[in-house]
């Protein structure tokens, strides 16, 4: 089953093409069904220049939104991580808990 992450950020492939030591696993893109002589295959989709890819949280590049899927790109090093956080502002959020407190009149009516 396809693991979704907590977090990524779609990018225009040209720019992640930038990166000098960019390469990509074509092998796999997504499938897209195609008829051929009357029978519908699946074959790997062609990568384009209008084409996003993801920018998972572990810096991993996909071509969808799960994290585990459809890798394009994994050579995680320093200077990839460096190009993610300085060239493409890659930044994970980080989400504060929310307190959550009872307003006066909830807790007259817990109490009554």
């Amino acid at each position: 089953m396809a693991t979704m992450g907590k977090y990524c950020k779609a990018y225009p492939i040209d720019r992640l093409r930038q990166f000098s030591q960019w390469t990509e696993n074509k092998e796999n893109t997504r499938k897209e069904t195609q008829t051929v002589e009357g029978k519908e295959i699946e074959i790997n989709r062609e990568l384009t220049e209008d084409d996003f890819l993801y920018l998972q949280e572990n810096y991993v590049v996909t071509d969808g939104i799960f994290k585990d899927e459809n890798i394009i790109f994994d050579n995680i090093t320093p200077e990839w991580k460096e190009f993610c956080d300085n060239v493409l502002k890659f930044e994970v959020p980080v989400y504060e808990p929310v307190n959550v407190t009872a307003t006066s009149s909830e807790t007259e009516k817990t109490e009554a």
